[in-house]
């Protein structure tokens, strides 16, 4: 199941900035914390990875 989002461009007289909401359910799912870092990694031009800086253990077993 997926999360469908809208890119957000604002622009300013000193920045242009763009912005992604994170549906609340997939915060609350992976315990984000207030002010928690990630990190973009870009796989090709269609595919973008959202990874957290800090490692936590999973929940899910390999």
């Amino acid at each position: 199941m997926g999360y469908k989002v809208k890119m957000q461009k604002v622009e300013r007289p000193t920045n242009k900035s763009f912005y992604i909401n994170f549906p609340a359910a997939i915060a609350e799912s992976v315990k984000v914390g207030k002010g928690e870092e990630f990190e973009w990694f870009i796989e090709d031009r269609n595919t973008f990875v959202l990874k957290r800086k800090k490692k936590i253990n999973s929940f899910v077993k390999k």
